[in-house]
């Protein structure tokens, strides 16, 4: 850990003691409205002063965004306005809100933060025997004297922090505290789902098949939306804070703005402007390369992520061979109960011994005593499965599905399938970064060269629900006919137009709002696959005991 704690991560740490280790020891940060607007008020005050801070005048001066170390307090801190005349010395903490109605003036935290920053100026040589909270929308200064109790609670909550650190282990959850609902980090925090999962694993199974309703505190959409170019002799283009797609033959066919780009999919010879890749990188929008086919080659991406705790974790599950069981286990079995949720909802007549056969391996995959039967009870479910999954293609007499077959597909469906597995596979690879993971080192999927393993193990389970559900639906609707396919000596392969005609309808079931069947709220798919992965991390370090996988009833 750094030897210094910042004085803003102290008050966070009074807020909220799991806040601050997320976004101090793990790293991680969203912005939500009030950290932009935050920013916003701060924009003047975070401007350097060109005063030398230390300059000894005994004129009265205001000094902007002064930053300051003290090594035996075990603090730095940015003061947003320091207030000197001669040796004494008031640091200003601007805060965007309005002065609270209670006897302190201020809340425990910006006192804290203010008593920190004081304790600083001492130990630099000032005198400072208070502070003041300035606040933005009622215009109130607010002081804090920095008395005895206020300057033992700030280094006992530094002792605190400074312990949590050396342990790296991460507080537990706030309980239905109204602090989360405007927390930014509420989706990443998950505060509810996690409480939930440990009463669920105290009281083992008396609550399990129940539906409990959590707050939402994550959005039910994503805001940024992913960009698919399909098809050589296109070609991206920046040009201010816009991506341009440019065709050879048509010109300029699409602008897309930068801020709203959650990742960049190339699907064939499309070239990149060296300015364009380098502003995506610089935003964190990762860029992934596919071959014609929808083969996934690479990524293009800025700083990887920097919970290194994280990466940490999962080289040491994966070492291990039970531990790595136990969540394959989990993934495989809630695959099979969503392959019988996929027939019993749309099969016109489901087989009751199909049904109960994948039900009766479900269960098996949650006993299963080795990686190798796992495996063999998942090929028994797929043969059952994809044996039935022809009756689900309705009035589209022209295509069928005898087998699964791939590498090359043979026929149309199992060419749609293929490309679908492939987006997935891509759509889980970014997900896992994002949150921190390796992708490449997985716990069902043994490792090797260029094998994404964690994103195939994450996206078993999803599987029947996004892509079998996306091809069946195309091709029931018929927005895919024989002219979105070319037959070659080796097998079948999907057209440009075809593809795109695929990906729109997979970006629309990635969409659609489902209820969450164990949380209880209505969010897209792409939230929850966010959710699930940092339901995986939360297993990890050891918040909860079993990845609970997401199956749909």
């Amino acid at each position: 850990m750094p030897d210094l704690i910042p004085a803003r991560m102290l008050a966070e740490f009074a807020y909220c003691p799991r806040l601050c280790y997320i976004e101090w020891i793990d790293g991680e940060f969203a912005d939500n409205e009030d950290t932009v607007d935050g920013r916003f008020q701060h924009r003047r005050v975070d401007e350097d002063t060109e005063n030398d801070p230390m300059d000894d005048d005994l004129e009265a001066i205001h000094l902007r965004s002064v930053s300051l170390a003290g090594p035996e307090v075990g603090v730095t801190c940015r003061i947003d306005l320091l207030e000197k005349e001669g040796k004494r010395a008031t640091p200003v903490e601007y805060k965007r809100g309005k002065a609270p109605d209670i006897p302190e003036g201020a809340y425990e935290p910006e006192r804290v933060q203010l008593c920190a920053q004081g304790l600083v100026l001492r130990e630099n040589g000032f005198q400072c025997e208070q502070g003041i909270v300035y606040f933005v929308r009622s215009r109130k200064r607010v002081p804090v004297t920095f008395d005895k109790a206020l300057v033992k609670r700030t280094r006992g909550l530094i002792s605190e922090l400074r312990r949590a650190a050396i342990e790296k282990k991460i507080p537990p959850p706030l309980k239905e505290s109204p602090k989360c609902n405007r927390c930014s980090l509420a989706g990443i925090c998950l505060p509810d789902e996690v409480n939930l999962l440990r009463e669920m694993e105290e009281k083992r199974g008396s609550e399990k098949g129940i539906m409990v309703r959590v707050r939402k505190l994550i959005p039910a959409r994503d805001d940024y939306q992913p960009v698919y170019v399909v098809g050589h002799g296109n070609s991206l283009r920046k040009k201010g804070d816009v991506l341009e797609i440019w065709s050879r033959d048509e010109g300029r066919i699409k602008e897309v703005r930068l801020r709203e780009i959650s990742q960049v999919n190339l699907y064939g010879a499309v070239d990149v402007s060296t300015p364009a890749l380098v502003d995506l990188m610089q935003r964190g929008i990762p860029v992934l390369h596919f071959t014609r086919g929808g083969w996934f080659q690479g990524v293009s991406l800025g700083h990887t992520h920097k919970n290194v705790e994280l990466r940490m974790k999962q080289f040491e599950w994966a070492a291990d061979r039970k531990r790595s069981l136990a969540i394959a286990r989990s993934m495989i079995s809630g695959k099979i109960k969503n392959c019988r949720t996929q027939l019993r909802r749309n099969d016109p007549e489901p087989s009751a011994a199909v049904l109960e056969s994948l039900d009766r391996l479900s269960r098996d995959a949650k006993k299963a005593s080795s990686a190798e039967k796992l495996l063999g009870i998942e090929g028994a479910a797929a043969e059952l499965y994809f044996g039935r999954l022809d009756r689900l293609l309705k009035g589209n007499e022209d295509f069928s599905l005898q087998s699964r077959n791939r590498r090359p597909p043979k026929d149309p469906v199992n060419a749609v399938l293929s490309y679908l597995y492939a987006v997935l596979a891509k759509e889980m690879f970014v997900t896992l970064l994002a949150v921190g993971f390796d992708p490449y080192l997985g716990f069902y999927h043994r490792p090797r060269y260029g094998r994404p393993a964690l994103a195939l193990d994450m996206m078993e389970e999803f599987r029947p629900m996004i892509a079998d559900s996306t091809a069946i639906t195309l091709f029931n609707k018929r927005e895919l006919g024989d002219k979105d396919f070319i037959r070659t000596g080796l097998g079948i392969a999907l057209t440009s137009k075809g593809k795109k005609t695929v990906i729109g309808g997979y970006e629309r079931q990635m969409e659609a709002e489902i209820t969450h069947p164990l949380f209880g709220y209505t969010v897209s798919y792409r939230r929850i696959f966010e959710v699930q992965v940092r339901l995986l991390s939360r297993v990890l370090f050891g918040e909860i005991k079993e990845y609970p996988a997401f199956s749909r009833r």
